[in-house]
Formats: C-alpha cells, sequence, structure tokens
C-alpha cells in the first residue's frame, strides 16, 4: 500500500504526459475523468493510512496506561515481599496470600553506649564506652493495609487488562542473580504487546513491536523488573507514568 502510495505521483505524471502528447481528442475526457478517480481514491488511502495510525496510538497509549497500572501494583507487591521474606514470589496465589495475611514490622533505631568489658579490662579497670544501636520493635502493619488500604485491587493485578481472554494473566518470574558470589533476589512481570493490542491492525502491532524510541515502549512486551539485571524498574518512558 505505502509503494503503490508512493508510486501514484509519477504514475499521475505518466498519464498527463502522454495525454499531452499521443492521445486523441474524443478520448481525453474519459481518461481525464478516471485521472481524477484514481486521484480520489489514493487520496483516500492516504488519508486512511495516516487515521489508522492516529487512532492506533490512541488506543496503544490508553491500553498502556492501565497495564502500567498492574504493572506497578505488582512491583510495589513484591518489594514488599523482598523486605519481609528476603526474596520475590514466583506464584500469584502465593503473592496474594501474601498481601493478605503478612505484617511489616515498625522498628525505631535508637543510638545507646555499653560497658565495653573487654577494652576496660585492658585498660586496668577504667571503664570504657562503646556505642551501639539499639532496634525497638514498636508494632506491626498489613502488608495490605500499607499498599493497598481498603482496595482489593491486589486480588486481580496479575490479569492483564484488555487481553482477549478475561484469564489472561501476566508472565511472572522470580529467582536470584549472583553478582561477585552475593544471591540478589531479581523479578520480572510482562505481557506481549500483542496481547493488549489483539484487536488492532497487525501490521501496526508487528511495526509497534519493532520500537526502539527514548519515548516508546522499546521491544515486543511491556514489563516491569529483570531476571537478567538488578532492576525493578519498567521499560517504559516517563510520558506513560505521568498519570499514575
Amino acid at each position: 500500500m505505502k509503494f503503490l502510495l508512493f508510486l501514484s505521483p509519477f504514475i499521475a505524471i505518466g498519464i498527463v504526459y502522454y495525454i499531452k502528447t499521443s492521445m486523441q481528442e474524443k478520448h481525453k475526457p474519459y481518461v481525464l475523468a478516471s485521472l481524477w478517480l484514481i486521484i480520489l481514491v489514493f487520496a483516500s488511502l492516504l488519508f486512511k493510512s495516516i487515521y489508522d495510525e492516529i487512532k492506533f496510538d490512541e488506543v496503544k497509549n490508553s491500553r498502556y496506561q492501565v497495564v502500567i497500572k498492574n504493572l506497578k501494583d505488582i512491583r510495589d507487591t513484591q518489594l514488599a515481599h523482598r523486605t519481609v521474606k528476603g526474596f520475590f514470589q514466583n506464584n500469584w496465589d502465593s503473592l496474594v496470600k501474601f498481601v493478605e495475611v503478612d505484617s511489616f514490622t515498625i522498628t525505631q533505631r535508637r543510638d545507646s553506649s555499653v560497658l565495653d568489658r573487654e577494652m576496660t579490662k585492658r585498660y586496668g579497670g577504667v571503664k570504657t564506652y562503646k556505642d551501639i544501636v539499639i532496634v525497638d520493635t514498636l508494632g506491626f502493619i498489613s502488608v495490605k493495609d500499607s499498599l493497598f488500604g481498603f482496595d482489593n485491587r491486589y486480588q486481580s493485578m496479575m490479569y492483564v487488562p484488555y487481553s482477549k481472554e478475561d484469564d489472561t494473566k501476566f508472565e511472572l518470574k522470580a529467582g536470584f542473580l549472583n553478582q561477585n558470589g552475593i544471591d540478589i533476589p531479581v523479578f520480572e512481570a510482562l505481557v506481549k504487546k500483542r496481547i493488549i493490542l489483539y484487536d488492532q491492525s497487525l501490521n501496526l502491532v508487528l511495526k509497534e513491536n519493532q520500537v526502539q524510541s527514548v519515548d516508546g515502549v522499546n521491544g515486543s512486551s511491556l514489563k516491569i523488573g529483570s531476571m537478567d539485571e538488578v532492576n525493578t524498574n519498567g521499560n517504559w518512558p516517563k510520558n506513560y507514568s505521568k498519570d499514575n
């Protein structure tokens, strides 16, 4: 289609040249009428091509905004899980149960000093003190109240908005990444763009999968976190998070 649109000016010029140089006078009105029809058809195709891309961008941006809200809830829940449990979770049911039953420990750190018996003995009985940090447990607050309050959206955060099937879930992975001999928890949640945009033009979806831009979502997926590096960020630019 784009190739035909590209060739259309050259085709039109060729027809006009033929009319002026070679065509019989009696045939010119019919050919000119056909030429105008061709021009109108190509103009319509050009307008539709531009309009389709504009509408696709509107649909894409709107859907990405909603999907990103779910991905952010997933990240917040995973970070809470790591704080309480020490690792990220790769099972949706376990992650939901964690929100419902687990709690953060509220602590207070304060500086203090105690007698350093070893140094006191070394200095012949002269009392010597050392500084310490005391951590007091003040209480507990549930993960649900802390992250979601009275909102139960965590129960459906694993489902992909706008997918063709209502029970389509984000892909969830979790594990450890070894760096300098230390196992560091990592996680990743993602969904393929084609799942979010299943009802859109296949050509435009394939084009979207090839995006490599600072103001676009690069690659074929919308995701947060990574299994290949210590990173809990999303792969979308700031303009997609302005309303979140």
